[in-house]
Formats: C-alpha cells, structure tokens, sequence
C-alpha cells in the first residue's frame, strides 16, 4: 500500500464521542444502508478500523421485529466481537416503536437504539414515513417519547434530513424536540428529502443545529464524506461532534482506518493498490457466505459491491462482466487475479458512489403539508424495507 499525505489532527483537537454511557473514538459513525450494513460489512470495516468507532446494523422495522419476522431476527443478530451493538429503527407508530425498544431492552438484543427519520423513497414518503414524518412535530414528539421511555437504560439516538424540501424545513424543530425528549444525539444528513442523494450536502444546516441544540445532546453531521479529510473538515467547519459515513464507504471499508489514524494524528494515511482492494473483496464475499451458510449466496449477494470496489481501477470490460456474475469464490478470486494487482490507488477513485438522483418532488399524503400540528398519522404500510437518509 502506498501513502498520501492529508490533514494532521492532533488528537486533543477531537473528544471522543458520549452517546449516553456509549464512548465512540474516533467520533465516527457506520450510517445504516439498506442491504450494505449488514453483519459482515461491519464486521470488514470493524476489522479496517481495529474496532474503533461504532457501526449500526441495517434499518429494521419496528413492526417486523415486534411481530419477530424471520429475515428481521437473522438482521439483528451481532458478531460476537461487535461491541457496542447498535440496531437502527424505523417505525411511524408510537406505540409499535416502544414496544420494539422495549424488547430490544429486555431481551438485551443491542446497547444502542437510533430511530431513522430521514428515508427519501417515494415508497415511504407517500405513507407520511421517513423524511416526511418530522413535519408532524406531535406525532414526532410521541415517537421519540415512547422509544426514550421503553428502552431502559439504553441510549436513543435520531438520524434525520433538513425537511421535505427547501420550502419545509423541519430539522430545528425536530432537533429540539428530540433534545426534549431524551435522546442521547442527533445526527442530520445535510439534504431535504427533495434532494435524496443529489448535489451537494448542506453542512452550515448541520452548524446551525449545532447551535440550537443544548451543548450536552451531541450532533453528528452526515453527508459527502468521501474521504478522512472530508470528515476533520465537516468537524472543523460545523462544530459537530462527530461524522455518519455512508455512502463514502461502499467499496472502501479501509476508510474507516484511514479516520482512525486522521483522528490520531498520523501524517499520512493508506492507499491500497489493486492487490489489497482484491483481497478485501474476496473476504467480503466470504464474510457474506458465511452469515448466509451459502457460499454462492454470499459471492451473488457480494455483486452489487464490484463496482465500488474497482471504481477508478482499470479492469476491463469482460473482466468486469466476470466480476459481476461471479457464483463461487474461486471464480472471484481468479477473475481478479486477471487485474493487474500493482495498480496504485488512481486519480478519481475518490468521490461519490451508490445513489447519486438528484432532485425531484417529494410524494406525500394528500394534505399531509396543511397543518405540521395536527393528529395525522401515516398509512399502516407506511413501514418499508427501504431504508436510507
């Protein structure tokens, strides 16, 4: 592997990130991604990062895990060597939302619950769920209520967008309400729900909640942190007291030692060469084999990732069909064999990955946008396996 040089951070500059008896360091979080976050992607990034920072397990609907699906129960099993175990919940109703954190609680399933309020899908949306919900601040408030109460002694955290869109901004109210009601930090992906994944992500919106929440409830910023420097700089320009990755992290879980040593300091951080990035690969899959005891499962799951992983790296366009129809993991060993493996880290690699749609009209309830006080609630299928924020 090779270096280049970035940023120092001394390591006073930072303090580790409290989340209720929870201390993260680095200050950085693994975003729950639908279908990404899953056990062996945490377990990669954890491995990356020697276990520093915190990764929470994909989205998990508070009904399905109330009612004890069987995909939602394989979901939320944990690593034994996963410390602290946190499990994000999207839910739209509050009494199903206490019961999950109160069997979350009592069954001791996870050491940290964070509530999802920040999911664009239109599938979502158009229920009253995800990043439309905030705009009803009472029925907000009844959510988070009923999470902080049930949950014990556990923490709860809040992740969530700006608003709807530019014109319905709801980020403020709804982080001093989840301030009011307990929450142990609050973390705000820097777009309106209009936005979902395109353009560039607001960090002075993340500032200004910094500003509006009392000092002891931390913020954490979310959005456009492709690289270690992106997040010392969101720090430093926002005053947040740590970073959500997300989307900075398909196909680069080295990215997460890379921000271990930013934090700590070091001159110089990793730049894998090709060889490295096979390598990661190949365990990925075998990772994914392993949790789903299917090894072909495993390496067919693991396709959706080749094309982060290579991003920049000239492969080929046969091998990269190979790649992507790859069943065994022999077959994705040799096939990567094929590339050149000294290839070092190229120009480009860097910057966006995963979804990048740009802006488009939110679709909500009818009337949903007439009065963000009264009782509406969203539909009973407003709770969707699509996750995201």
């Amino acid at each position: 592997m090779t270096a280049t040089p970035a940023p120092t951070a001394p390591e006073t500059e930072f303090a580790p990130l409290d989340i209720g008896p929870i201390q993260v360091w680095p200050p950085v979080v693994l975003a729950p991604m639908a279908g990404i976050t899953n056990a062996p992607f945490r377990t990669l990034c954890r491995e990356q990062s020697g276990g520093k920072g915190l990764y929470v397990s994909e989205m998990i609907t508070t009904r399905a895990l109330v009612e004890r699906n069987a995909k939602t129960m394989q979901l939320i099993k944990f690593d034994p060597s996963e410390k602290p175990r946190s499990i994000q919940l999207y839910g739209v109703d509050p009494v199903t939302v206490g019961k999950a954190a109160r069997m979350i609680a009592d069954e001791g399933l996870a050491d940290h619950i964070d509530l999802n309020f920040g999911c664009p899908v239109p599938k979502v949306t158009r229920k009253g769920g995800g990043s439309a919900l905030p705009y009803k601040r009472n029925l907000l408030r009844e959510i988070l209520r009923e999470a902080v109460a049930n949950a014990g002694d556990l923490p709860v955290t809040m992740k969530m967008r700006k608003g709807i869109d530019d014109d319905h901004l709801t980020y403020l109210d709804a982080g001093r309400i989840g301030a009011e009601e307990g929450v142990a930090a609050i973390a705000l992906h820097g777009r309106t729900a209009a936005q979902h994944y395109g353009g560039t992500a607001d960090w002075s919106a993340i500032a200004r909640l910094r500003e509006a929440v009392p000092a002891h409830v931390p913020v954490l910023g979310n959005g456009d942190i492709w690289s270690a420097d992106d997040a010392l700089r969101m720090m430093r320009e926002t005053g947040c007291d740590g970073v959500v990755v997300g989307r900075g992290c398909l196909g680069r879980p080295w990215l997460f030692k890379d921000l271990v040593s930013i934090f700590e300091g070091d001159v110089d951080y990793a730049r894998p060469d090709f060889g490295y990035v096979a390598r990661a690969m190949v365990r990925h899959a075998q990772l994914l084999g392993e949790w789903l005891g299917d090894e072909a499962r495993g390496v067919i799951d693991f396709r959706k990732h080749v094309a982060w992983y290579t991003k920049g790296f000239s492969v080929g366009s046969e091998l990269r069909v190979k790649l992507a129809n790859s069943s065994s993991l022999t077959e994705l060993a040799e096939t990567l064999a094929q590339v050149e493996q000294t290839q070092t880290w190229p120009i480009g690699a860097d910057g966006p990955r995963g979804r990048t749609s740009g802006n488009g009209r939110v679709v909500l309830p009818d009337g949903w946008l007439d009065d963000p006080y009264d009782c509406a609630r969203p539909g009973a299928d407003a709770e969707s396996d699509t996750s995201g924020g």
